[in-house]
C-alpha cells in the first residue's frame, strides 16, 4: 500500500535493514517494495557490514542494539567507510543522548519503535534527497575542479605541484606572480584543495577590478551608516573567509592605503570595519598574486616593501604558456572535453596540423586565451574534427601573407622584450579590428581583463578607435 504524497514525485532507491527482530525486517521490507525501492536485509552488525559493501545501499535503517554489536558504534564505522551513505538509526529504548549522539555522528534520522508507517517512509524520502544533493554537489565540485585543474607535465608544472604539497598543510602567506592568464588563480585553489582549510571557504577578489573608494569595504566591511549608501552591515571578504583561505589577486594594483590596512591585519589577525570600534577576530590563510614585478613598484614607490615580504612567504612563479609547449596539447585536449560536457555538444578531435599550430603559437593571452579558444571551437565548429582552417587568427597566421611578413620582422628582432612587443601590438591591433575598436568586447574575446587591455594598449601606443 502507497500512502507517498502525490504531489511529490517519489524518489527509488536501494535500502538495507541491519536489525535483529525478524517481523521488523519482514514489516519495513513489506512497505519499502511496495514503494518501489530495492530492499534487503540482516540480522546481526556482521552480515550487515558486509551487506553495505558488497550493495552499496542508498539508506540503511540501523538498529541500535544489535547480538553481535553497538549500532552507534557500527554507525560510526559505516560512515568511515561510506561518509556518502544515508543512515537511519531505530530503536525501541534508546535515550535522548543516544539520538543527539548517533545525529552528531552522521544520522540523518533517528526514529523510536514502534515504527509509524507515515514517519518510515517520510524519512526514506528525506534520506534519499539527502544522498541526491550530496551527489550533485560533489559533482558540482568535480567540474569546478576540472575547470581550475592544473595540467601538463612539463619540468615547471612539476616544480609547482611539489611547492603546493609542501606549503598546503601550513598557513604561510604565499605570493604567486606570472602573467596574466598562466593559472594563478588555479594554483591559489589547489594550495586550498590540498590543506586541512579545504572543507572551509575559498573567497577570490580581484583587486584591480574594484574601485579604491570601495576596496575596504569589500575586503574588511562596513556597519550600517558608515558612508552614503552604507543602508545596511555588510560583511567584508575577509569575515567571509573565516577558517579559509582569500585570495587576493592583482594585488600590485592595491592603493598604499589599503596596503597598510592589510599589512596590519596580516600581523594581528584582527580588524575593524568601516564605521565601526569592534575588533572582529578572523582565522586566514592569505595567498596573493601579481602579474607586476613587485621589486619595481617598490623602487618607484608604488608598492609597500613591509608588505612584500610579509606576502612572499612562499613564492611560486608560474611560467607563460610559451614556455611550456609541452603541456600546450593537454590542455587543449583537457578543455575541448570540458567544454564539450559544459555545452552538451558532441566532443571533437584536434587534427595534427591544427595541435601543430596550437603547439607553436606564441600565446600572449596564455592559458586563459587557450581556453576561450577551445570553448569556441568546442561550441562553432560542425565537423568532428577541428583541422587548421578552424583556427583563429593569428594561430593559423600562414593563410595570412602579411602576418608573414610582420612574423619575419618580428623573428629579425635580437631582442625578446622587443620581439614580444612587437608582436602583442600586431595581435592586439589585429583583435580590436575585429571587434570594430570595441576594447570591452575585444577584452572579452582574448580573455584579458579590461583594465589590463588599457594599459597594454597605453605601453604598445595602440591607438583607441572607440568604444
Amino acid at each position: 500500500m502507497s500512502i507517498s504524497n502525490s504531489e511529490s514525485p517519489i524518489v527509488t532507491g536501494k535500502i538495507l535493514i541491519i536489525d535483529d527482530e525478524p517481523h521488523i525486517c519482514s514489516m519495513l521490507s513489506g512497505i519499502l517494495t511496495d514503494e518501489g525501492h530495492k530492499v534487503s536485509f540482516a540480522h546481526n552488525a556482521a552480515t550487515g557490514l558486509r551487506l553495505m559493501t558488497k550493495e552499496i545501499p542508498d539508506v540503511c535503517f540501523l538498529d541500535v542494539w544489535l547480538p553481535d554489536g553497538d549500532g552507534v558504534e557500527i554507525l560510526s564505522r559505516i560512515r568511515n567507510a561510506q561518509p556518502e551513505a544515508s543512515v537511519i538509526m531505530i530503536s525501541g529504548h534508546a535515550t535522548i543522548e543516544t539520538a543527539v549522539k548517533c545525529t552528531r555522528l552522521g544520522a540523518v534520522d533517528f526514529i523510536e519503535k514502534p515504527l509509524g508507517l507515515e514517519k518510515v517512509l517520510l524519512s526514506v524520502q528525506n534520506a534519499l534527497k539527502i544522498k541526491q544533493l550530496r551527489m550533485e554537489n560533489q559533482n558540482l565540485r568535480n567540474r569546478f575542479s576540472q575547470k581550475y585543474k592544473l595540467i601538463g607535465s612539463s619540468k615547471a608544472l612539476d616544480v609547482i605541484r611539489t611547492t603546493i604539497e609542501v606549503v598546503a598543510s601550513k598557513n604561510s602567506t604565499v605570493l604567486i606572480t606570472g602573467e596574466n592568464g598562466t593559472g594563478k588563480e588555479n594554483v591559489s585553489r589547489a594550495i586550498h584543495e590540498a590543506s586541512l582549510r579545504a572543507r572551509k571557504p575559498f573567497i577570490a577578489i580581484n583587486c584591480a577590478a574594484i574601485p579604491e573608494d570601495l576596496i575596504e569595504s569589500e575586503m574588511f566591511g562596513h556597519e550600517r551608516g558608515a558612508f552614503t549608501g552604507a543602508v545596511a552591515l555588510k560583511r567584508g571578504r575577509f569575515e567571509l573567509a573565516h577558517g579559509g583561505t582569500l585570495f587576493l589577486d592583482e594585488i600590485g594594483d592595491m592603493s598604499l592605503k589599503t596596503q597598510s590596512k592589510l599589512l596590519r591585519v596580516l600581523q594581528e589577525q584582527k580588524f575593524e570595519r568601516i564605521g565601526g570600534d569592534e575588533s572582529i577576530h578572523v582565522d586566514v590563510r592569505l595567498i596573493a598574486a601579481t602579474n607586476k614585478n613587485l621589486a619595481d613598484e617598490i623602487k618607484r614607490g608604488g608598492f609597500r616593501e613591509d608588505l612584500f615580504y610579509r606576502l612572499n612567504v612562499i613564492p611560486i612563479e608560474m611560467p607563460p604558456l610559451r614556455e611550456r609547449k609541452d603541456d600546450i596539447c593537454a590542455i587543449a585536449e583537457h578543455y575541448i572535453e570540458f567544454y564539450s560536457l559544459e555545452n552538451s555538444v558532441r566532443r571533437k578531435e584536434i587534427s595534427p596540423d591544427a595541435m601543430a599550430m596550437l603547439r607553436e603559437y606564441f600565446w600572449p593571452g596564455n592559458i586563459r586565451e587557450l581556453k576561450n579558444i577551445m570553448e569556441r571551437l568546442s561550441i562553432m565548429v560542425s565537423d568532428d574534427l577541428i583541422k587548421p582552417e578552424h583556427l583563429p587568427f593569428p594561430i593559423n597566421e600562414v593563410n595570412d601573407a602579411r602576418v608573414q611578413d610582420s612574423w619575419g620582422d618580428i623573428l629579425k628582432n635580437n631582442s625578446f622584450r622587443e620581439a614580444r612587443n612587437e608582436f602583442e601590438k600586431l595581435f592586439l591591433e589585429k583583435k580590436l579590428g575585429e571587434c570594430n575598436g570595441n576594447i570591452s568586447k575585444t577584452a572579452e574575446l582574448i580573455g584579458l581583463e579590461r583594465s589590463h587591455l588599457y594599459r597594454k594598449m597605453k605601453q604598445l601606443v595602440i591607438e583607441t578607435i572607440g568604444e
